[in-house]
């Protein structure tokens, strides 16, 4: 893919960038491994300072930037500026909590003979996130506010289709009064991944996109013993039970779908719908469907734009044709409509089969697939032969049912009678093929720290000539 932005909603390349060369790459990382020596000295309030400086930033930017995020990818301009919000509530979620998560954590000295035993959370350099373009600026955040806030330093490479919002990033921490090269943006292709990610001076490496990008960069990662986070892929599970309230699960639904125009991991994706209610969600749930206004995502009664690339539609396109062939029933939508630009119908489709590829896979568009069940148990048991497990959802008022649903699906989130969606405060990651490790909240600050063992003895005159061979030692 080259580097540049093609507006989705009319198929045009506005700009273009030329790849790092080696030696523009090299000085880059250089500068990273510089910067982090006097970075990870800085104090905590100086960090405090910067990052809601950088909020502040966000907030003085917000129009200019969701107009570069809708241009680039074809968002809502609506939702581009929820997005920007978001990022400055993660900043300054950081800037509150930050320097509590980084106090040294008592141990039990007395318990190992120390006269004092704490962990100590210390920086691990320089960090390579590799980011995809649905959230352009949300992506990115999650992993620069807690990396920033903990003394690391980030390289970002983010996808080719959004690099002036991936400038823009590099830009706002630089305004925000960070010390220069703390974060920087390597306008790079994908096949240079592996260079600075075996680069002795890149420590360690996360990672949000595809299931074989996550493999690709955990191999290599793996090989040269550095740490990763993966938020991969999700087909994420809807459940509607008969005590659920109907109407507000057909809402959410609808909006879990098709938010971001159904280009989101944790969107839901497969509904399983009780038999005794199938017949009239099914109904509220296509005629919500049918109503959603779709358009220009720079006009503010759009509510859902074109998807983000001209293979992306094509993707989605091939999966809806191979279910209709397969015997699925198109309830709603199912067209890419005639009109410049990458859009595709909100879509709803039933009577869903193993045999039809979507039914194993993550569709990455607005294209909702409803299985009919006869209990929790089969909804829980299809949903989780699938192999990715990021986010869950069910919509049930019975306490039982909500127990078995959280004990028994397989998730890294779980969520009841709500969207699934991410917050600085809770924890946000999956498992299988979803990949692994934790972003957001002290875990997503400390995935990339060293929780240092620190065992402090008595001073010598105090110390006892006791017999210690008892004690076990490795």
């Amino acid at each position: 893919m080259a580097i540049a932005t093609i507006n989705p909603t009319t198929g045009e390349t506005l700009k273009t960038y030329e790849p790092l060369s080696d030696d523009a790459l090299e000085e880059k990382i250089g500068r990273a491994a510089a910067a982090y020596r006097s970075y990870r000295r800085t104090s905590v309030e100086d960090r405090v300072r910067w990052l809601r400086a950088a909020a502040d930033v966000l907030d003085a930017d917000t129009d200019g930037v969701a107009e570069l995020m809708t241009t680039e990818m074809g968002k809502t301009l609506s939702s581009a500026k929820a997005e920007v919000g978001k990022c400055a509530k993660a900043l300054r979620w950081y800037a509150e909590h930050g320097p509590a998560l980084l106090e040294p954590e008592p141990k039990d000295a007395e318990a190992v003979g120390a006269q004092q035993a704490y962990v100590s959370w210390q920086p691990l350099g320089v960090v390579l996130a590799v980011m995809p373009w649905n959230f352009p600026l949300w992506q990115a955040m999650r992993f620069a506010a807690p990396a920033l806030m903990a003394g690391n330093v980030g390289l970002l490479k983010h996808a080719s289709n959004v690099p002036q919002t991936a400038l823009y990033l590099e830009e706002l921490f630089r305004k925000a009064g960070f010390p220069d090269d703390v974060f920087q943006t390597l306008l790079i292709g994908s096949g240079t991944i592996e260079r600075v990610l075996r680069d002795d001076r890149v420590v360690a490496a996360t990672l949000t996109g595809s299931a074989p990008a996550g493999q690709s960069v955990a191999s290599i990662a793996g090989d040269a013993l550095k740490p990763t986070v993966l938020e991969l892929g999700g087909s994420d599970p809807f459940i509607v039970m008969p005590s659920a309230d109907l109407a507000a699960a057909a809402g959410v639904a609808v909006t879990s779908r098709n938010q971001n125009n159904g280009q989101s991991c944790i969107s839901a994706k497969r509904f399983f719908v009780h038999r005794d209610v199938a017949e009239e969600f099914t109904r509220v749930f296509a005629e919500k469907i049918a109503a959603l206004t779709v358009g220009d995502p720079m006009d503010p009664d759009t509510e859902v734009g074109p998807l983000a690339t001209e293979s992306g539609l094509q993707d989605v396109h091939d999966y809806v044709e191979d279910a209709r062939a397969k015997g699925a029933t198109v309830a709603v939508g199912g067209t890419r409509l005639d009109r410049p630009g990458w859009f595709y119908e909100p879509t709803l489709l039933t009577g869903i089969t193993p045999e039809m590829d979507l039914y194993a896979e993550e569709v990455f568009g607005p294209v909702a697939a409803l299985f009919t069940v006869d209990s929790l148990d089969e909804a829980i048991e299809i949903a989780n032969s699938h192999p990715y497990g990021l986010g869950s959802n069910l919509w049930s008022e019975d306490e039982g049912e909500r127990a078995q649903f959280i004990r028994d699906i397989e998730s890294g989130m779980a969520f009841v009678n709500g969207m699934t969606t991410s917050y600085p405060e809770l924890p946000f990651g999956g498992v299988k093929q979803s990949g692994y490790g934790r972003e957001l909240t002290e875990l997503g600050m400390r995935a990339f720290m060293n929780g240092k063992t620190v065992w402090i003895g008595a001073p010598s005159s105090e110390q006892g000539t006791g017999d210690t061979a008892g004690s076990a030692n490795e």
